[in-house]
């Protein structure tokens, strides 16, 4: 059947509206299994044994005494090993409890061959810095070398010229639920079911199948809840892989996931950036030229790429800055590789870019908002600018940085972010029952960003339910598939396959029903739990009773995403308010406006809360979180919740989540927004406190003593 486009969003009963989380229940009362929470009867404990030394061979690995000790059920080795970091996985074991798993972990014995190490992203640019790859590859990779326009020509014409050097930290993964999972072979030793806490129930099954040399068919993989993954757990990973092979080897069900410590060093973070970037514009305001000198370290084999000039040159927008330089390098060390997390890449260019724009603002006499708009070329985004700034109260704003009275001074600041967001890839399964059931499966998963209740929400819609009459079944390899949660594809993959299998078996169940309502399927709808003729609305049977002819045949259709209903391309703006304590450094944030475009919004709440969330990351990222690296021995000092900093509640200010709702943007289909609202968070704090001191804290985390080193810098420290 032709697909049918979404409704307009005036006529919609669910979507475009406040829809509570159908999965809101279980959650606040503690009945949600995570995957964490999954342990099968006879299930053994794994843990594993890593290595001490940030760059080493694991030689021989003995695992003789630690089989011996009662308990211990399987054990695992990866004897010849070489470890990039402190912390690698060299061995594994799997016994009847966590503590007898931990002695079998201290018996094992390992004999390592150890090289030179570097850990700081500086130290390692250095001629002579110890290698991470010895001799079979650099330290320093150029990553990027890219030149457009006359660059030269245009900084000595400019009217306005800033220079600056702006770095942004490595931010770890620090998922609630760790990574792993549980696993449970069949007593045949032919058929695998894992319960995996990951953004990708089919990712999982295929890298399983994959490295276990065994048919996509006979591994099943759930995931009902989980507890966070921002980018990091689409595969099985290594963890994945050994939980498999000890669950087989013991003949036991093994549940594996990190420690609180692993999960920090080896779940992935956000690359470090250090950014030298020049930056001219005329007299009008418009930027004319940028030239920026970068690098940064994704580990110890991972890039740190991010896009720039962000938001006036890349990613589909028509570039507004004319002449632009780029020279980026990758700097390898001995410590944990990066992975994707919220946004990759663009917190990191944003808070470079966003301070380059306010400071060409400053040397221009130019409000900020008024030089966003003039080079911007997304309309959108040249509105949302004005209503952020609205919303924030912008007319408070000193134009003089640092002009309030006293040591506690106040400050605002603003940031932008685009996105691409598109879907695809996702088929459903939609059964109508004689009982007046309707159930959906979809293999997509739920990190908590309210998939069940799209999924709900959508089928309800098409079927002329109530949300609560729909059973949304989701995080299962069982079901059709769908790919994994990530790159803020998940909304605009799943909605339109939803929509469109409702809406064929919503045709069949017309087609089943029309004789007994004397009418053509065609001439036919479903609105209130009602079938109905569309020339004769009085003609009608209840949902119920219409389900009920149905008898022994039920309807079971199963359709695909169609990229008709979905677009991709987003856009969004940050503002905030706060104040800057002189004397102490302290900086407290007052309020955040996040404002964000996303095409037709299937749930207003969840789309708010998800907005919410990507605040309080971009505060925690801005103020707070920070990897630290023991430069003699190698290892990360933070890896745990106490000692790395993330911003809790005492943290978090006013949020106000604004969805931009304009009829151009709901008409544009589904778009995801996972990503984008984190972006210019941090970027608008350091403008923000640029504003409020007239000092700029050019690197993140802005912490207290940044500040103060800053004012000092400036002349302008206190006493």
């Amino acid at each position: 059947m032709a697909v049918i486009p979404w409704k307009p969003a005036g006529e919609m009963t669910h979507i475009t509206k406040n829809t509570t989380r159908v999965d809101a229940v279980p959650k606040v009362t503690g009945k949600a299994e995570f995957s964490y929470d999954v342990l099968p009867k006879d299930a053994l404990i794994g843990l594993f044994v890593t290595s001490p030394y940030p760059n080493c061979t694991a030689v021989t690995v003995d695992t003789a005494a630690a089989e011996a000790l009662p308990g211990v059920k399987a054990v695992w080795t990866d004897e010849g090993k070489v470890c990039r970091m402190a912390g690698e996985f060299v061995a594994a074991v799997a016994a009847e409890t966590r503590d007898i798993a931990r002695d079998a972990v201290r018996r094992v014995r390992v004999e390592w061959e150890r090289y030179p190490f570097v850990v700081k992203a500086e130290d390692a640019r250095q001629p002579n810095s110890a290698q991470v790859h010895g001799a079979t590859r650099p330290n320093v990779n150029r990553a990027a070398d890219d030149e457009a326009g006359d660059v030269d020509a245009a900084f000595e014409s400019a009217a306005a010229v800033v220079d600056g050097t702006y770095s942004t930290q490595v931010q770890t993964h620090t998922s609630l639920e760790s990574h792993g999972m549980t696993c449970r072979w069949d007593d045949a030793g032919e058929n695998l079911r894992v319960w995996a806490s990951t953004q990708g129930v089919f990712s999982v099954r295929g890298e399983l199948a994959g490295a276990l040399e065994m048919p996509e068919s006979s591994v099943v993989v759930t995931t009902d809840y989980m507890g966070g993954g921002f980018g990091s757990k689409f595969g099985a990973g290594v963890e994945g892989i050994v939980c498999a092979r000890l669950a087989r080897d013991a003949g036991r069900a093994v549940k594996l996931l990190l420690t609180r410590e692993q999960e920090q060093t080896n779940s992935g973070n956000r690359p470090s950036s250090v950014q030298h970037i020049r930056a001219a514009a005329d007299a009008e305001g418009r930027v004319t030229a940028f030239d920026m000198e970068a690098h940064g370290t994704g580990g110890y084999s991972q890039g740190a790429g991010f896009p720039a000039p962000y938001i006036y040159g890349v990613f589909g927008d028509p570039p507004s800055i004319p002449n632009r330089r780029i020279v980026r390098d990758d700097v390898y060390i001995n410590a944990g590789n990066a992975r994707a997390m919220r946004a990759p890449g663009h917190p990191q260019a944003s808070f470079g870019m966003e301070a380059t724009m306010d400071e060409l603002a400053y040397a221009l006499d130019i409000d900020p908002v008024d030089l966003r708009v003039l080079n911007d070329p997304n309309e959108t985004r040249q509105a949302q600018y004005r209503d952020a700034a609205k919303r924030i109260g912008w007319s408070r704003r000193n134009a003089e940085p640092g002009a309030d009275a006293g040591p506690v001074k106040t400050g605002f600041g603003i940031g932008a972010a685009r996105w691409g967001g598109g879907g695809g890839g996702t088929r459903a399964t939609v059964e109508i029952h004689s009982d007046g059931s309707a159930v959906v499966k979809c293999g997509t998963q739920d990190l908590g960003t309210g998939t069940r209740t799209v999924v709900a929400a959508v089928a309800a819609e098409q079927l002329g339910l109530a949300v609560e009459d729909i059973t949304p079944l989701i995080g299962d390899t069982r079901f059709p598939p769908s790919g994994g949660s990530g790159g803020s594809t998940t909304c605009a993959s799943v909605a339109p396959a939803i929509k469109v299998t409702a809406d064929a078996a919503l045709a069949t169940l017309f087609g089943r029903v029309a004789p007994a309502l004397d009418a053509q399927a065609d001439n036919l709808e479903a609105v209130d739990r009602t079938i109905r003729r569309i020339d004769d609305p009085s003609k009608s049977l209840a949902w119920a009773d219409a389900c009920a002819l149905l008898g022994a045949e039920p309807i079971s259709e199963t359709e695909q995403h169609d990229g008709s209903l979905s677009s991709r391309g987003t856009a969004g703006v940050c503002s905030v308010e706060l104040t800057v304590d002189e004397e102490t450094g302290d900086v407290r944030i007052q309020k955040v406006v996040s404002v964000q475009e996303a095409g037709l919004v299937i749930d207003k709440l969840t789309l708010e809360s998800q907005l919410i969330g990507a605040v309080i990351q971009g505060i925690s990222y801005a103020l707070h979180e920070d990897r630290v690296m023991d430069r003699l021995l190698g290892h990360q000092v933070n890896a745990n919740m106490e000692f790395y900093k993330i911003s809790g509640a005492m943290d978090i200010p006013e949020i106000e989540p604004v969805v931009w709702m304009a009829e151009e943007s709901l008409s544009r289909g589904v778009i995801g927004i996972g990503e984008p609202p984190v972006i210019p968070v941090a970027a608008a704090i350091g403008n923000a406190v640029r504003n409020a001191t007239g000092a700029r804290v050019a690197g993140l985390p802005i912490t207290p003593r940044r500040v103060l080193e800053a004012l000092e810098r400036e002349g302008r420290a206190q006493g």
